[in-house]
């Protein structure tokens, strides 16, 4: 089990990528935190669907964009287990990927990017603020931010969405300088379209078929697939990996 007696948060846990994650670390050793926002029952349910395969995991509120609920959340977490040692920064603003009704350049107002900059960058921001202490204290740690391949190929424009991603990268690439020194590992997994999750809920056919036509692997990623570049990142098979950013999406992005 290459996760074996880890801590790990995954935010946004209670379902779609964020559930796949957790079920997937469970299943490789892991302690894990189900973060989830407002839906008890869907977290439950990942809960006991990981603690019926033999895993461990408990459910965890806390908005993450909230300071105080965020600390509150590290608390806990630290008071239990007396450390973390992996972080993964899944939860984001509510987000749909569909080409109808995206609003164009002209049509966004600064508060459609301020939403999901709130979603992606200070949610991460405010995760890793809260872990860090920590990690710098046991000279180990793991941090992974979900990106989106969106920023290096916008198959279709979602500006605030792909902007805020790209400065989760920012972010991510930033936090690796400075982290590395400490033995933290920082990196990201920015998946393509996936399958089975509210944000690909509402991509259009034509859509779903022309990234699908684009694709070396002639398929959309399943929520499984973005867990498991996550899982390797998250073990010590990566320790000398940081400042990375890997794309799920079956090569449609090449870097």
């Amino acid at each position: 089990m290459i996760l074996k007696d880890k801590i790990m948060l995954v935010t946004g846990a209670s379902r779609g990528i964020g559930a796949a994650i957790a079920k997937k670390a469970a299943s490789e050793g892991a302690f894990v935190m189900v973060n989830y926002l407002k839906n008890n029952q869907l977290a439950d349910q990942v809960v006991s669907e990981i603690e019926a395969n033999g895993g461990q995991a408990a459910a965890i509120q806390a908005d993450v964009r909230d300071v105080e609920q965020v600390g509150n959340m590290m608390n806990q977490i630290v008071d239990s287990f007396g450390g973390i040692d992996v972080v993964v920064n899944n939860a984001l603003h509510h987000f749909t990927f569909n080409p109808k009704t995206r609003k164009t350049a002209w049509e966004l107002e600064w508060k459609d990017y301020d939403q999901q900059i709130a979603g992606s960058l200070q949610g991460a921001f405010q995760i890793c603020k809260a872990a860090m202490p920590i990690m710098k204290h046991h000279m180990s740690g793991r941090i992974i931010n979900i990106a989106s391949n969106l920023i290096d190929f916008p198959v279709v424009p979602y500006h605030d969405y792909s902007t805020a991603k790209m400065a989760l990268l920012g972010y991510t690439r930033n936090l690796a300088k400075e982290l590395g020194s400490f033995g933290i590992t920082v990196n990201a997994v920015s998946p393509g379209l996936t399958n089975l999750t509210d944000s690909s809920s509402e991509t259009k056919e034509d859509v779903r078929e022309m990234i699908i036509g684009l694709t070396p692997m002639h398929r959309l990623a399943m929520p499984e697939d973005i867990a498991g570049a996550v899982l390797f990142l998250a073990s010590d098979w990566a320790s000398f990996i940081t400042g990375q950013c890997i794309n799920v999406d079956g090569g449609l992005v090449m870097n």
